[in-house]
């Protein structure tokens, strides 16, 4: 799936931002990155996923009015960062339904032999234990692995089995590979829409975005982008459908003003 001249990590993270009459950082911190993969430039604007449907894994009420529609690879460092901030903004937004998150699965197995296996794993605990638990389990895994690969798979069954999995079951639908299709076509559907990288999130609005809210997430992204010398469209952009897209693990301070500015 990925050109080896693509496999170079994207320094994507920048310093907090407060929405006022003008864009205005409160720290600078050192760019994290991340894991780069080969994307369409066709569709780089357009980010039309697929719809978010029961069929997803999703955290929150579906019916919420912003949908964080993540890609993620669990062995990838970048994404184990970005957790926490989704966790944050969940716990700021969610409650009260305003945000919820859908997980997708974006193993880059160039980059991360085993995720592959492991995002297989996430999705036999659905299968056997629900949605809830499956969060439980995602996050787990996060948790605990020091991504790269640094997870044994010996472990993906004594976790799954912590969260009242049956461990014979679990492995037989780990072995049976029979949720290999379903992660190829999230990968599909990610490096078609314009993924160049893990993690890679869509927000979608219930509501399309007037042209003042897109200016002013626009203008976000640019600010940002001058001040760490990078082109806008590394840290993210608005759509031409005018979704909001964060290309890799952006910290929360901005993932937050991003979604006030959405919501307000």
């Amino acid at each position: 799936m990925q050109n080896n001249k693509l496999t170079i990590p994207i320094s994507i993270i920048i310093a907090g931002v407060l929405i006022g009459g003008a864009v205005i950082y409160t720290r600078s911190t050192p760019p994290t990155k991340t894991d780069a993969t080969k994307s369409s430039e066709a569709n780089l604007k357009t980010a039309n996923i697929k719809p978010v449907t029961t069929a997803d894994h999703i955290l929150g009420n579906p019916s919420a009015k912003i949908l964080m529609v993540e890609y993620s690879d669990t062995e990838c460092p970048f994404c184990k960062t970005f957790q926490t901030t989704l966790i944050k903004v969940i716990d700021t937004y969610g409650k009260d339904g305003t945000v919820a998150w859908v997980y997708r699965q974006f193993p880059i197995a160039s980059l991360h032999p085993l995720s592959a296996k492991e995002a297989e794993a996430t999705e036999c605990v659905n299968q056997l234990a629900g949605n809830d638990v499956f969060w439980k389990y995602l996050h787990k895994i996060y948790s605990v692995t020091p991504s790269n690969n640094g997870l044994d798979p010996a472990q993906l069954p004594i976790l799954a089995a912590s969260f009242g999995v049956n461990k014979t079951s679990f492995q037989a639908c780990l072995d049976s590979g029979e949720f290999t299709e379903k992660i190829q076509s999230d990968i599909a559907d990610a490096t078609a829409t314009g993924a160049q990288g893990t993690p890679y999130t869509v927000l979608v609005a219930k509501t399309q975005l007037n042209d003042t809210k897109v200016k002013q997430i626009t203008e976000m992204f640019t600010a940002a982008a001058l001040q760490y010398k990078m082109s806008p469209d590394q840290l993210g952009y608005v759509t031409t459908d005018k979704k909001v897209v964060l290309n890799g693990g952006l910290p929360y301070e901005l993932v937050q003003q991003i979604i006030a500015a959405m919501i307000s």
